[in-house]
């Protein structure tokens, strides 16, 4: 299959990087050993110049050239499910994913994933950057998050959508169903994302630790019904992609998304509680947050695309009842 070339053009606030670190920072699903490989296999160019050495220092407007060839591991076993393709070309995808479906395979986990379902699809038309585990895998939503999500059939476009996300252009919105009301309606959140000491599978919101992260919120509705807490409609827009970063922040703004089980408040119980609402929300199995909207420049013709899907059933089902109560 033919090579394919992405270009990067360096600015002054990059002069005396490593190549490796400056690759790093604007492909974000390269890792070091990837950038290492590329640049033992002579595919790293720095004005038409091959670079012989990782540590290689880059100057204002230098432009680097990294060549990328096709590949795919074939040890993934292809899984049967039907996919919503809400678009799709010869360089990409976009997927609306249900809830319930991890993206790729891990521990507890190895079979019924997004890349088995890939991988029984396309076969070898999926990038590679993100390792031999994870074909045509950009970014990631949880498990138990639904939306919108980007798939790259080859490692050309995977890697300029990768340095899209690195930079934080990427247009990424969000609706969910939140216990309470953010004041102010509209707002931003903005801390520092680390992982939690308490339990290294969650993560926290820090004044000064981890990585930055900024959350735009607004609030689409309140819904203060009888026998039901008070809940709100609102719409995220991530201005950086930090994990489980909404849900963290929503903790740190004391409160939580309905449904998540895993950043909630303590010692939260209600005495009385509309036992339809109860049964609807508890059919969803995780928080009821969806991803609605995707935007981005299109790697091969430059244009921006924006996507956007309806809320699932279940999500439309439960706002629709909260709709129909009275106050």
């Amino acid at each position: 299959m033919k090579n394919k070339t992405i270009k990067i053009l360096s600015s002054s606030s990059d002069t005396g990087k490593r190549i490796d670190i400056f690759l790093s920072e604007k492909l974000k699903e390269l890792t070091r050993s990837n950038i290492k490989k590329l640049i033992n296999q002579k595919k790293v160019t720095i004005n038409n110049v091959i670079v012989e050495s990782q540590s290689k220092k880059i100057k204002d407007d230098d432009e680097i050239n990294i060549t990328f060839y096709e590949d795919i591991n074939k040890k993934i076993i292809p899984f049967n499910k039907k996919l919503e393709i809400v678009y799709e070309d010869k360089d990409l995808m976009i997927i609306n994913k249900p809830q319930g479906l991890v993206i790729h395979p891990g521990a507890g986990n190895k079979n019924n994933t997004l890349v088995n379902v890939l991988v029984g699809k396309y076969k070898k038309k999926l990038s590679n950057l993100s390792g031999s585990t994870r074909p045509g895998i950009v970014h990631r939503i949880d498990k138990d998050t639904s939306g919108l999500l980007v798939v790259a059939k080859n490692n050309f476009t995977h890697a300029d959508l990768g340095r899209q996300f690195s930079e934080h252009t990427i247009t990424r919105k969000y609706i969910a169903l939140i216990w309470g009301v953010l004041r102010p309606l509209q707002g931003t959140i903005e801390t520092f994302i680390t992982r939690s000491k308490r339990n290294r599978q969650l993560m926290t919101a820090d004044e000064f630790k981890g990585k930055r992260a900024i959350t735009k919120y607004s609030i689409v509705k309140v819904f203060n019904k009888k026998d039901i807490p008070k809940v709100s409609l609102i719409e995220f827009e991530l201005k950086t992609g930090r994990t489980h970063q909404i849900r963290v922040h929503m903790i740190y703004k004391g409160t939580s998304l309905l449904g998540d089980q895993k950043y909630r408040k303590r010692n939260v119980k209600f005495k009385k509680i509309d036992t339809t609402f109860e049964k609807i929300l508890s059919s969803f199995k995780g928080q009821v947050l969806h991803a609605s909207t995707l935007g981005f420049d299109h790697p091969r013709s430059l244009k921006k695309v924006e996507f956007k899907t309806k809320l699932p059933l279940k999500f439309r089902k439960l706002v629709d009842y909260l709709e129909s109560l009275k106050n």
